[in-house]
């Protein structure tokens, strides 16, 4: 076995591991768990271009994205909550 044929068993680890940590009341947990929810992005990627599975690329990359999205408007949220601001925009 090739031993990116074997990424897909620690990408999956590695994508319930960011959910956890995503879902974490401590804000330090949920930062981390947007950085861990990128390298499983990027593994689930680089497997999916092995494996000539496409679509599951394109879906990564839509999920990159959106990731970014959640870590800027969580990082203006909690700037808005220091400043006593509104956050519900964007």
């Amino acid at each position: 076995m090739d031993w990116i044929d074997a990424l897909q068993w620690p990408a999956m680890v590695i994508t319930v591991a960011a959910t956890w940590l995503v879902g974490s009341r401590a804000a330090g947990r949920r930062k981390a768990g947007f950085r861990v929810f990128l390298a499983s992005n990027a593994m689930w990627a680089a497997w999916g271009l092995h494996t000539s599975a496409y679509a599951l690329v394109v879906l990564q990359l839509a999920l990159a994205v959106l990731n970014l999205r959640g870590m800027v408007k969580a990082r203006r949220a909690r700037g808005a909550e220091a400043g006593g601001l509104d956050a519900s925009s964007g």
